[in-house]
């Protein structure tokens, strides 16, 4: 019946002016229910029944399905009904190591959609951060024709509909920065610059306006650092700064609230691998890939919890994230002969660690998790 209406009207509409169809339609569209015979807010829990795999199909419905999937309202009323899903994206090198797709896999390691090919060329030295159920993948360096640039253009990918798009420019090029998403926005800082010069700047992305505001600069420049939200602030630790021999322990900790900066001195250095899971920072460092460092933000404090693995020193991990526990892909050649270690900070003492049938086809470059 919705179409018969539609084609109806988009007849009736074209008799009377070609140049104004499409605005007339459009209008048209999202004044009709999600679901006729029901009212919207049981048509929307309808639609959130349905499986994740589902909705870039139920996207090409009709663009008030579509408008609604894309919606952080989506998201909120399938997290109020119990029914987010978890999906891991795992960048990953190719078999012949001369290029990266992203893989897709379940809390049970079950493959899902493919991701369709990122805009722009190929980069390194990258940001990415999970926004709204979205992928967010920013600025970087690349090389086309044996020409090197650096970028500031921000790529965002639609897990709910397995779709690109490119959002706001950032006010300044870079790459090898930190990056996290804190109350909702995303910050960006330190990194090189277009002239390789290390930078100082920081900037923050407000999805619902779609733009870049630079903030209050760091005291130092910063670069290979990471980021992580904790209780509302911003922690960028790791890397090194112009201001120290070497890599660096201080961490800068910015506050949103009073747009001001200040520092702590017990930081992680050489960091290969992090992640926040729950409340606390789990960190790898170059120079002991068997331990794990856990940050508690809560009082400042570290500590180290042996990895159950032997050999060499040298073979570390990247991590990911899969219902609050702590994945650890191996960064052994041979993925094969690698099992995906499972760290549960919340299992009873001795039964922390355990293996898990997640595992990348080949070597994981990073990892995020998407809950939609």
């Amino acid at each position: 019946m919705p179409d018969t209406n539609s084609s109806m009207y988009i007849s009736k509409s074209t008799r009377k002016t070609n140049s104004g169809l499409h605005s007339v339609y459009d209008g048209f569209e999202f004044d009709c229910p999600i679901l006729p015979g029901l009212p919207d807010d049981i048509a929307k829990y309808c639609l959130a029944l349905v499986p994740r795999s589902y909705f870039p199909t139920m996207g090409g419905v009709s663009r008030r399905w579509r408008s609604f999937i894309k919606s952080n309202e989506f998201i909120i009323v399938r997290n109020l009904s119990g029914l987010l899903e978890e999906w891991i994206y795992v960048l990953v090198m190719d078999t012949k190591g001369d290029g990266t797709h992203w893989e897709v896999l379940d809390c049970l390691g079950n493959k899902q959609a493919a991701l369709p090919q990122m805009p722009g060329p190929v980069i390194a030295g990258f940001g990415v951060v999970v926004l709204n159920g979205k992928l967010v993948v920013m600025a970087g360096y690349s090389v086309v024709d044996g020409v090197g640039s650096v970028s500031s253009d921000v790529y965002q990918y639609d897990s709910c509909l397995n779709s690109w798009s490119k959002i706001s420019n950032m006010n300044v090029a870079r790459y090898d920065f930190a990056c996290a998403e804190v109350n909702g926005m995303v910050y960006a800082v330190g990194g090189y610059g277009v002239d390789g010069d290390s930078l100082s700047c920081a900037e923050v992305y407000n999805p619902e306006t779609d733009k870049w505001t630079l903030i209050e600069s760091l005291r130092r420049p910063r670069w290979g650092c990471f980021a992580c939200g904790f209780e509302g602030k911003l922690y960028v630790m790791g890397g090194r700064s112009s201001f120290t021999i070497g890599n660096s322990r201080f961490v800068d900790v910015y506050n949103p609230k009073e747009e001001s900066w200040c520092e702590m001195k017990n930081g992680c250095v050489m960091v290969t691998a992090h992640a926040v899971v729950g409340k606390k920072l789990f960190c790898m460092e170059w120079k002991n890939q068997r331990k794990l460092a856990i940050f508690n933000p809560e009082d400042g404090s570290w500590k180290m919890v042996a990895v159950p693995v032997t050999g060499s020193l040298r073979v570390g991990f990247r991590f990911g994230i899969i219902e609050d526990k702590l994945l650890l892909f191996s960064l052994e050649e041979e993925q094969g002969g690698a099992n995906t270690l499972l760290y549960d900070p919340n299992a009873t003492p001795g039964s922390e660690w355990q293996t898990s049938k997640i595992k990348p086809s080949g070597l994981c470059l990073c990892c995020v998790t998407i809950k939609a």
